[in-house]
C-alpha cells in the first residue's frame, strides 16, 4: 500500500513539476520577446538617428505659430516616395483672400512652378477663395507634359472637393528632379485631408513639405493694426540645392491682413532680394523654389495701405521672411556652422553682392570653416577671382573683433591660435570692407562638412 502512495505521488509531483516548467518557459518566452523588441526599437532609434540626425544648428522646438483666421491645414502620408511619414499638405484659404508670391528664375523650373506664376496673373473671381497643396519626395521638374498633366489633376481634384475655381488651386513640389509624380497617390488622399482641414495644424505642414531637412521650420509675428492686431504665421523647408533666384525652395506664409493683392505683391518682392536671396549653401539653384503668401483680410484691423501700420507690417514680414531664411541656414545639409559673411565699402551694391557670393560659395572657404582652420588667404582668393572691384591695399578682413588683415597685409597683432579659437564657435561673422564706396551687403551660408557628401551621394537611393 505504501508502494502505491509513493508512485502516485511521485507522479502528481511530476505533474506539478511540468506545470511549473512550462509556465517558467512561456514567461521566459514572453521576456525574451520584449527584451528583443526593446532592443529592436532602441537599435531603429539609434539608426534613424545615426541616418538623419538634426542639425546642431537647429533651434530647441517649432515655435508657437499664431492661428490665421481663414487658413486651415492638413497633411497626409500617400507614399510618394517616403514611407511611414506626412508627404502632402494642404491649405484652405477663406473667401476674398489675396495672394502672391515669387519663384524661381531657373529656365528649367517645374510645371508647379509655371501653373503658380500663370494663376497668379489671372483676374481673381470676386469673393473667391484659394488653396495651396503640396507634395515632397517628387519635384515634378523636368517631366514635360506629363508633369503639366499631374499638376492640373492635383490641382483640379483640390478644386473640386473645396468647392473652387481650379485657377485658385496653387501647388508645389520638391524632391527628385525628372521623374514622374504619380500624382493619382495624391489625388486619392484629397478627400482625407479636407475631412481633416484645422486652423491649428500648421506644424504638420510644416513637416509633410520637408525633404533632407532635419527639422520643421516655422517663424511668427504680431503687428498692432487699426482696430486690432494683425497675425502673420510662415513655413518652409529648405536644406540643400539653396541658392535662390529668389526666394527659398519652398515657403509659405500666412496672414490675416487686410490688403490687396497687388500692395500685398510689391511688400513681398521688396524684401525678397535682402532675406531669402541672401543665403546660400551650396550654390546650386532649385527648380521648385516657390513663395506664396496669402492675406485672408480676417483681422478685424483696418486694410493695410500706407502710413505707420504699413510700415510695421512690412517690418514684421520681413522678420519672418529672414527668420525662415536663417533657419534654411541651419539646416544647411550636414552644417556645423552658421556664418554671416558681411561686406562693406563696395564700389557698388553689385560688387557688394559678388563679393559675399563668391566668399559664400567657395568649396575652399567652407570647408575651411568645417575644419575650423581660419585660412583668411582663401578668402582674398574669393574676393579676387569675384569679378568686383577691389585693392589689395583698402582691403580689411575682420573675423567677428578679431581683426585680421589690413591695407593690403596680415595684421601684426593678429596670432592665428585667436582666429582658431574662434573658428570653433558655431556662429561666426566674417568682415570684409572694399574701401572702395559705401555699397554693403550681407550673405548668410554655411560650412560644407562630409556629412553633405553623404547625403547627396545617397539621395536618389
Amino acid at each position: 500500500m505504501a508502494k502505491t502512495d509513493w508512485k502516485a505521488e511521485a507522479k502528481a509531483l511530476k505533474k506539478k513539476l511540468k506545470k511549473k516548467v512550462e509556465k517558467l518557459t512561456a514567461e521566459l518566452d514572453e521576456l525574451r520577446g520584449e527584451v528583443t523588441e526593446t532592443v529592436g526599437e532602441v537599435v531603429a532609434a539609434v539608426a534613424a538617428k545615426a541616418a538623419k540626425p538634426v542639425s546642431p544648428l537647429a533651434p530647441d522646438r517649432f515655435p508657437e505659430l499664431p492661428v490665421i483666421k481663414g487658413a486651415s491645414f492638413a497633411a497626409i502620408g500617400a507614399g510618394i516616395k517616403y514611407q511611414n511619414r506626412k508627404d502632402v499638405m494642404l491649405v484652405h484659404l477663406a473667401p476674398g483672400t489675396a495672394m502672391a508670391g515669387v519663384f524661381t528664375r531657373s529656365s528649367t523650373r517645374s510645371g508647379c512652378v509655371r501653373d503658380c506664376q500663370d494663376k497668379l496673373a489671372l483676374k481673381v473671381p470676386e469673393g473667391a477663395g484659394a488653396a495651396i497643396v503640396v507634395n515632397s519626395g517628387n519635384s515634378n521638374a523636368f517631366t514635360g507634359k506629363v508633369g503639366d498633366k499631374a499638376v492640373a489633376e492635383v490641382t483640379g481634384s483640390v478644386a473640386a472637393a473645396l468647392g473652387l475655381p481650379a485657377s485658385r488651386v496653387f501647388s508645389s513640389s520638391t524632391g527628385v528632379i525628372g521623374e514622374p509624380l504619380p500624382f493619382e497617390k495624391i489625388t486619392a488622399v484629397v478627400p482625407a485631408l479636407v475631412a481633416d482641414l484645422r486652423e491649428e495644424s500648421i506644424q504638420m505642414a510644416a513637416e509633410a513639405i520637408m525633404t533632407t531637412d532635419t527639422f520643421p521650420k516655422g517663424a511668427c509675428a504680431v503687428v498692432e493694426g487699426e482696430g486690432g492686431p494683425i497675425h502673420i504665421s510662415g513655413i518652409a523647408k529648405g536644406s540643400g540645392m539653396i541658392a535662390p533666384d529668389m526666394a527659398t525652395m519652398l515657403v509659405y506664409i500666412f496672414t490675416d491682413a487686410k490688403i490687396s493683392p497687388a500692395n500685398l505683391q510689391k511688400i513681398l518682392s521688396r524684401n525678397v532680394d535682402e532675406t531669402f536671396n541672401s543665403i546660400t549653401v551650396d550654390s546650386d539653384t532649385s527648380t521648385s523654389d516657390t513663395l506664396l503668401i496669402a492675406a485672408t483680410g480676417t483681422s478685424a484691423a483696418a486694410e493695410v495701405k500706407a502710413g505707420p501700420v504699413a510700415k510695421a507690417f512690412e517690418e514684421a514680414l520681413r522678420g519672418v521672411m529672414m527668420n525662415l531664411a536663417h533657419q534654411v541656414i541651419r539646416d544647411g545639409e550636414g552644417a556645423t556652422k552658421f556664418v554671416e559673411i558681411r561686406v562693406t565699402g563696395a564700389a557698388s551694391p553689385e560688387d557688394a553682392l559678388r563679393v559675399g557670393k563668391a566668399i559664400a560659395d567657395s568649396p575652399l572657404v567652407k570647408t575651411a570653416l568645417a575644419g575650423q582652420d581660419p585660412n583668411w588667404g582663401r578668402i582674398v582668393a574669393a574676393i579676387g577671382k569675384s569679378g568686383a572691384q577691389a585693392d589689395r591695399d583698402r582691403l580689411r578682413i575682420t573675423f567677428g573683433d578679431l581683426l585680421v588683415a589690413d591695407k593690403g597685409w596680415r595684421n601684426p597683432a593678429y596670432r592665428e591660435e585667436d582666429g582658431a579659437a574662434y573658428f570653433r564657435r558655431s556662429e561666426l561673422v566674417i568682415g570684409v570692407d572694399l574701401g572702395l564706396g559705401r555699397a554693403k551687403r550681407t550673405i548668410w551660408t554655411c560650412d560644407l562638412t562630409s556629412r553633405y557628401i553623404e547625403i547627396n551621394a545617397d539621395y536618389r537611393s
